[in-house]
């Protein structure tokens, strides 16, 4: 493994990633804010949950290229096609797996089954993340897919 060329593009990756989902919010394509969701598991303070959810994203991206990476040296597949495929996977498994489950992870967000409390004020993401908005699972497979093809394309095995 090439740890210096997993260091630069596994960050770069998730640094794209991160850039693109906040410019989906931005732009009006979804609500979901995911470093948001994350710093609130951690604070109810809402300036400083921004701030620790961007960092825990990042580092989560990190950790994330390196299980591309480990992919990328098993299979001997080192291209953007398969960077892309694994980004559509994992972006498929955010959404119908992560997203699901997040509600009984998160201390400060509201369920399906039981709805918003004092402390429960945060909106579930419903089936695919549609409570976020309908344009949501199409942001976050492209982001995936694009994350996948950088780490894919650039991420050099020696």
């Amino acid at each position: 493994m090439n740890v210096s060329s997993w260091l630069l593009w596994g960050f770069g990756a998730t640094c794209v990633l991160a850039a693109l989902l906040a410019g989906s919010q931005g732009a009006g394509l979804t609500r979901m804010n995911i470093p948001f969701m994350l710093g609130t598991m951690f604070t109810s303070d809402r300036d400083r949950a921004k701030l620790y959810g961007v960092l825990l994203h990042l580092f989560n991206g990190w950790a994330f290229s390196l299980v591309y990476v480990a992919a990328f040296h098993v299979t001997h597949q080192f291209s953007a096609w398969f960077g892309a495929a694994m980004g559509l996977v994992h972006g498929l498994f955010v959404l119908t797996v992560a997203m699901p489950v997040l509600p009984g992870l998160h201390p400060r967000m509201a369920s399906e089954q039981r709805g918003p409390t004092v402390v429960r004020v945060l909106e579930p993401p419903g089936f695919l993340a549609l409570n976020y908005g309908a344009r949501t699972p199409i942001t976050v497979v492209l982001g995936h897919i694009i994350y996948g093809a950088i780490l894919g394309g650039f991420y050099l095995p020696q």
